[in-house]
């Protein structure tokens, strides 16, 4: 091989890669590229905040259970304590609220 050889076998060579390079910048720009990495992002973000709803229905949900279950066992205990003093005698003294609690059980007179 001469050197015309490798002269044109560099030139096609580049020509080659320029034109693959020419052909990705006029399909695609980098504003483009962001964009769709913006959507890609914001898909996700609404994907997830879609099931952070419906975990917050289904928490919703079980908050309402245990609100009823603890009104039950309020009704409960009023009916037991008030049975006691039908019968003439006083319950035991309760132990005191715990700090965290109190602010949910003020309005209980037990």
């Amino acid at each position: 091989m001469n050197a015309d050889t490798w002269v044109q076998i560099g030139a096609g060579t580049v020509a080659t890669v320029a034109a693959a390079f020419a052909g990705r910048a006029a399909r695609r720009t980098r504003r483009q590229e962001n964009r769709d990495d913006f959507t890609a992002v914001k898909d996700a973000l609404n994907e997830r905040i879609d099931r952070l709803g419906t975990e917050q229905e289904a928490q919703r949900e079980i908050v309402g259970d245990q609100a009823e279950a603890l009104n039950y066992l309020a009704l409960r205990v009023r009916s037991l304590v008030s049975y006691i003093r039908k019968a003439g005698l006083e319950p035991p003294a309760p132990p005191p609220i715990p700090e965290r609690a109190r602010d949910y059980l003020h309005h209980i007179d037990v």
